[in-house]
């Protein structure tokens, strides 16, 4: 099938309030073009050094999302343009973002990345360390950031009854920060868990973003 047709059938599977993120990290130029022809304007990379490459070379009214592990560093090559840094890990990326979003007089959007899965290789907060950044002076001294929800990666296993208690445990955070700190923020709506293998767990736990990678270019 051709990545065209890919999208279509994922989309078909999705309900309509869900984003879909075509992750595009370490395919050619030429995959995204064909995802662009096909309508999809929402693409998730996860190094710096590519995304700006492929933003320099495809249409501007792409949505970028920085979907990987982002060292503090490299925040300034993707702060121009970047839609959404979903896997925003730690206090000092947050600082970092915003730093740099004063200085292209941007706001630039983010999620928490929440560690769920058992894997200590991935990357996030846990939930007590997120609930105090939120309630933090530091935090609210962010004016160039704004937090529109939550991500997080469950463990990779083929264990459904593990990555579904992982995606609901992630789900009730998501209630329990939106109540306490943003009753009244419209901008915190996202809920950014699935990926290719488990998308359809995750939005029947009530994911409003997935992010789908092979499914729509094949393997790399």
């Amino acid at each position: 099938m051709s990545i065209a047709s890919n999208i279509h059938a994922v989309q078909l599977t999705l309900p309509k309030h869900v984003k879909l993120v075509a992750v595009s990290k370490f395919h050619p130029v030429e995959a995204l073009v064909e995802a662009y022809d096909a309508g999809m304007r929402v693409f998730g990379e996860s190094k710096a050094q590519e995304i700006v490459g492929k933003y320099e070379v495809l249409p501007k009214d792409i949505e970028w999302h920085f979907i990987g592990h982002l060292q503090t560093n490299k925040v300034k090559y993707i702060a121009p343009f970047i839609h959404t840094i979903q896997s925003v890990d730690s206090f000092r990326l947050l600082q970092e973002i915003n730093k740099q979003a004063v200085q292209n007089n941007r706001v630039i959007q983010v999620m928490l990345q929440i560690h769920i899965a058992t894997e200590e290789t991935k990357y996030g907060f846990d939930s007590s360390e997120c609930e105090t950044l939120l309630a933090s002076s530091d935090f609210a001294s962010f004016k160039n950031i704004t937090v529109c929800g939550l991500m997080g990666m469950a463990t990779n296993t083929s264990d459904e009854v593990q990555v579904e208690r992982e995606f609901n445990t992630l789900h009730d955070l998501f209630n329990k920060i939106k109540a306490a700190n943003f009753q009244d923020d419209t901008n915190f709506s996202a809920l950014s868990m699935g990926m290719s293998d488990d998308y359809l767990l995750a939005v029947a736990c009530g994911s409003t973003v997935v992010r789908v990678g092979s499914r729509l270019f094949g393997n790399r």
